[in-house]
């Protein structure tokens, strides 16, 4: 299930921290910095992936 929450967060990187923890603090810190720039999101969605 890791590798299905990586692909989606290397392609839409909210959704993947959503799969992983839901509507939490990090969902909405993933969206601030997607829109701030899209590689921040993506080390940030993995890096909550890999951690949990």
């Amino acid at each position: 299930m890791d590798i299905v929450r990586i692909i989606s967060a290397v392609l839409l990187p909210p959704l993947g921290v959503f799969l992983q923890v839901g509507l939490g603090l990090h969902f909405w810190l993933n969206i601030l910095l997607t829109l701030l720039g899209y590689i921040p999101g993506i080390v940030h969605a993995v890096w909550i992936i890999a951690r949990r």
